[in-house]
């Protein structure tokens, strides 16, 4: 099974996908760690990754695909794959869908984990930190006493980028890039919904129940249940 994960940030997608990699087999791509994997190893597209990161430019799509392909060509992904952070844009869809047929592979699933912005904006602002690394929750997971950590006991921050202007400019970008994908991948039918509010473990449920459909058309799975982070 080959999968496309969608998620805005906040969603639960990185722990989805960890689950989705155990049960399924299949080998997780981050397009991020694929990329610092390969300047650290110091590969050719690595080199050339290199110069736009250091000039603080976002690498090209050109060479993005590049990666990607090289990375789908190894053997490990042979039993399935699981793509998180690529493709982002049209341009970038429009790619893949080049490359795959050359490599007698095809997207089965784009799994969309969907949450309300409200619900978004509400798990990321909560966010507190530690300099100590560890990381607490003003609703779902405070420390025993307010703006202090439990571990060290030194005073709790919130970063720059938690803040609601910020997230809910994230999240403005987010939408604008990736609602275009989800209406071309709903064309193919292979697009399947997930609501994420709730229990991790009961969302990954409802991730099971799409991922195991024959998807012929859109779908869409909700929950009924308490939020948790």
């Amino acid at each position: 099974m080959n999968i496309v994960l969608l998620g805005p940030p906040g969603s639960g997608k990185g722990t989805q996908a960890k689950m989705i990699a155990d049960k399924y087999g299949v080998v997780h791509i981050s397009t991020g760690d694929i990329l610092r994997e390969n300047v650290r190893n110091g590969t050719p597209l690595g080199v050339e990754a290199k110069k736009f990161m250091e000039a603080g430019k976002l690498v090209p799509d050109s060479l993005l695909i590049d990666i990607i392909k090289d990375r789908l060509a190894k053997d490990d992904v042979k039993g399935g794959w699981m793509l998180d952070g690529y493709p982002r844009t049209m341009p970038q869809a429009e790619a893949m869908d080049k490359i795959l047929p050359n490599l007698g592979q095809k997207i089965d699933v784009v799994l969309n984990i969907d949450v309300p912005d409200a619900e978004l904006v509400k798990r990321v602002t909560g966010r507190r930190m530690c300099k100590c690394g560890t990381t607490y929750h003003v609703q779902f997971n405070p420390p025993k006493v307010a703006g202090k950590c439990d571990a060290c006991g030194a005073d709790l921050y919130q970063r720059a980028d938690d803040t609601e202007e910020t997230v809910k400019e994230r999240l403005q970008a987010y939408h604008a890039q990736t609602q275009p994908l989800i209406d071309y991948y709903d064309k193919r039918g292979i697009v399947a919904t997930v609501v994420g509010v709730g229990d991790m473990k009961e969302i990954f449920g409802k991730v099971a129940v799409a991922l195991d459909m024959p998807l012929k058309r859109p779908i869409i799975i909700t929950i009924r249940s308490s939020c948790l982070l």
